[in-house]
């Protein structure tokens, strides 16, 4: 039987690949990062493991005594969470660290990429097995945009292009063709609170991936949280890169901002 690894954060993420993979006949094997992973992910794996932020060595040993060669990384781990408390690092960790020219999110990554590389694990496209949750182009769903909305969400995608580029954030809120807000290191959901503040409904919301996104890592997704969010920020639409955004739960989402008048429209590169 074929092993898929999984490492887990935070979010549904990681429910949805392991639920997927099991589907497909792979065994599941899971390392979960403390304070960050779903407890719910103990029952889907068939080996579980938790490690805290910074263990990289006791991660990779897992992995490895549990025969795993090809893993994936799924889910966000909070990067504020560094700022705000005292990680202890591992020497595995700090050998990566030492190597990195900066601590921005594809460095960091990419470091550990290789490290586990090394070890050999390899690390696969984080949404393999779940092309069928990350629409195409034009509506999804029974809303479309009005034409003003489609102008503000063209101009939304190029800044939010500019800001994934320089490696900020992957999401903008716009009204009126006026940036609102710019997500950052706070993540998403916020990003579409402060930018509700300001607008007062009506809001713009778009999402969008890094110009030469690793697919390995941190690709755009949005779930159930964050329609919250736009539903209370009463938006008028939210735009996603097509082929590119990752839907989880994505049959209720789209349901619940049908009824919530909410446009849901993916848009490409070409526009």
């Amino acid at each position: 039987m074929k092993t898929m690894g999984i490492i887990a954060g935070n979010g549904r993420f990681p429910i949805l690949v392991a639920e997927e993979a099991r589907k497909a006949g792979y065994r599941v094997v899971t390392c979960g990062i403390e304070q960050e992973a779903e407890p719910a992910l103990e029952k889907l794996s068939d080996a579980f493991r938790w490690v805290k932020v910074g263990e990289l060595g006791k991660l990779s040993r897992f992995l490895k005594d549990e025969q795993v060669h090809e893993a994936v990384m799924a889910g966000k781990i909070e990067k504020v969470r560094f700022f705000r408390e005292n990680v202890r690092l591992d020497f595995d960790m700090m050998k990566v660290l030492m190597k990195l020219k900066d601590y921005k999110d594809d460095s960091l990554l990419g470091g550990i990429a290789r490290y586990l590389f090394d070890k050999g694990i390899t690390l696969q496209d984080s949404t393999c097995l779940l092309k069928q949750y990350m629409p195409g182009p034009g509506p999804l769903g029974k809303l479309k945009p009005s034409r003003k909305a489609l102008e503000n969400i063209r101009f939304g995608f190029a800044v939010a292009k500019q800001i994934a580029g320089a490696d900020i954030g992957q999401t903008v809120v716009v009204k009126k063709k006026v940036v609102l807000a710019i997500e950052a290191i706070e993540g998403t959901d916020e990003a579409i609170l402060r930018g509700s503040e300001l607008g007062r409904g009506g809001i713009i919301v778009v999402k969008v991936e890094k110009p030469d996104q690793d697919a390995r890592f941190d690709v755009p997704a949005v779930g159930l949280t964050t329609l919250e969010g736009l539903m209370a920020a009463k938006a008028e639409a939210f735009a996603f890169e097509a082929y590119k955004t990752l839907f989880i739960g994505m049959d209720i989402f789209v349901e619940k901002a049908n009824r919530a008048g909410i446009a849901l429209y993916g848009i490409s590169s070409d526009g």
